[in-house]
């Protein structure tokens, strides 16, 4: 004896299905641990200026401590970036708060190695209109879109983090040649990520416009 077809099956002979429920994905929050780790790093700033410029930049205590708070901070650098991919909490306010912490780390202690006579202006000059122009492309394509830092972009900071950690610690003259070779590699990285930005910048505002038509 066979089953009566229930309610659902009369005319069609087969079960209704109801429609898969699919989640929205939970927005990422944007006061997070990798953020935090970011502006920690602006807090770091002026405690390393601080430090530097204690002793008039020639004691050797307070260069140590210097160099310290410069690679405490530069870690943190490292740190939120890989705790914002493992555990997913890549916000657009960290895509463009932590290249400008990496900018306000590095060109304070540029502009302070400068002022107490450790490192040539130019090279100073160099950088800061390389970092300040990739900011202000950031925001000039802002409404069409996020430029992430490149690989290339992460490396230019590494070469300019060791290069002035060189320049920071009290070494003696000897290891001027070590620090004239990581300097150089940095200034060629900079300016190189700094075309390189210009032409995504470009090609990211031109895509944005064929979009909105405008």
């Amino acid at each position: 004896m066979s089953a009566l077809p229930s309610d659902a099956d009369e005319g069609t002979g087969h079960e209704s299905v109801a429609p898969a429920q699919v989640p929205e994905p939970t927005p990422v929050p944007t006061l997070n641990v990798a953020n935090l780790l970011t502006l920690s790093r602006l807090v770091l700033v002026p405690l390393f200026i601080v430090a530097l410029f204690t002793g008039d930049g020639v004691d050797t205590t307070w260069r140590g401590i210097a160099t310290g708070l410069f690679a405490v901070a530069s870690a943190t650098d490292q740190l939120d970036g890989w705790v914002a991919r493992k555990y997913g909490l890549i916000t657009d306010f960290g895509k463009i708060a932590d290249p400008i912490a990496d900018k306000a780390l590095t060109g304070a202690a540029l502009v302070g190695l400068s002022i107490l006579g450790m490192l040539g202006w130019w090279v100073t000059i160099v950088i800061a209109i390389r970092e300040v122009g990739v900011t202000l492309l950031r925001f000039w394509v802002i409404r069409h879109g996020v430029i992430p830092a490149s690989r290339g972009g992460k490396a230019k900071t590494l070469a300019q983090i060791a290069a002035i950690t060189a320049y920071l610690l009290p070494l003696p003259a000897g290891a001027d040649p070590v620090r004239w070779a990581l300097m150089g590699l940095a200034l060629v990285l900079t300016v190189v990520t700094g075309v390189d930005y210009l032409v995504r910048a470009v090609r990211l505002r031109a895509a944005g416009r064929r979009v909105t038509g405008s």
